[in-house]
């Protein structure tokens, strides 16, 4: 077995297929990577991509788009949003509070209903002081004077609103803004989610 090992490793062909395969593998990523970000659109902060689930995608732009937002449905059935950053463009984190102020009648217009998830930066849930994940048009958020709505991001408990209150992490994290069937402002492309302030 040994001899094996030795031979592997002094002969330039074996070598030259581990090097050939490794860069083959970055090179793939790399170009994935840039057709994604191609077909992604920014504003405000959060990342959205119209095209992912359609059918007639090529075969790059699909597997492109499936490592970049895996197991989604197609933009009419759900629509998807993304951030990491604030309006300053720094990266969230649970040592600060933030605000996602949305003006009157500018919530996320759907047919079905709408959540905004905090999760780790891979993606994965996180546990909260509450059990809250997430909240939704059903958490029964309290709105401001002028109709508006206020929702508070941040890892402790604020002062009120704790209806209106998601839990994040302690450390790094991001945002995922959903909307199932939605509405004819989303579709079109002129709704804009609104951008996550830091208040503290």
């Amino acid at each position: 077995m040994s001899g094996i090992f030795s031979w592997v490793a002094s002969s330039g062909v074996v070598q030259g297929v581990i090097i050939g395969a490794t860069l083959a593998f970055l090179t793939t990523i790399l170009v994935l990577d840039g057709v994604a970000k191609a077909e992604t659109t920014t504003v405000n902060g959060w990342s959205s991509i119209r095209r992912a689930g359609q059918p007639d995608n090529g075969l790059l732009v699909r597997a492109a788009l499936q490592k970049a937002l895996p197991v989604v449905n197609v933009f009419e059935e759900a629509a998807y949003w993304t951030t990491s950053v604030d309006s300053a463009g720094k990266k969230l984190s649970g040592e600060h509070a933030y605000r996602l102020h949305f003006p009157p009648g500018n919530l996320p217009p759907n047919d079905a209903f709408w959540s905004l998830t905090a999760t780790d930066t891979v993606g994965y849930m996180v546990s909260s002081p509450t059990g809250r994940s997430s909240v939704d048009d059903h958490s029964g958020l309290v709105t401001n004077r002028d109709g508006s709505v206020d929702i508070l991001l941040q890892s402790q408990a604020p002062s009120g609103l704790a209806q209106n209150w998601l839990p994040t992490p302690t450390g790094r994290y991001k945002l995922m803004l959903r909307a199932y069937l939605p509405g004819a402002a989303i579709l079109d492309g002129s709704y804009d989610v609104p951008p996550v302030v830091r208040v503290a």
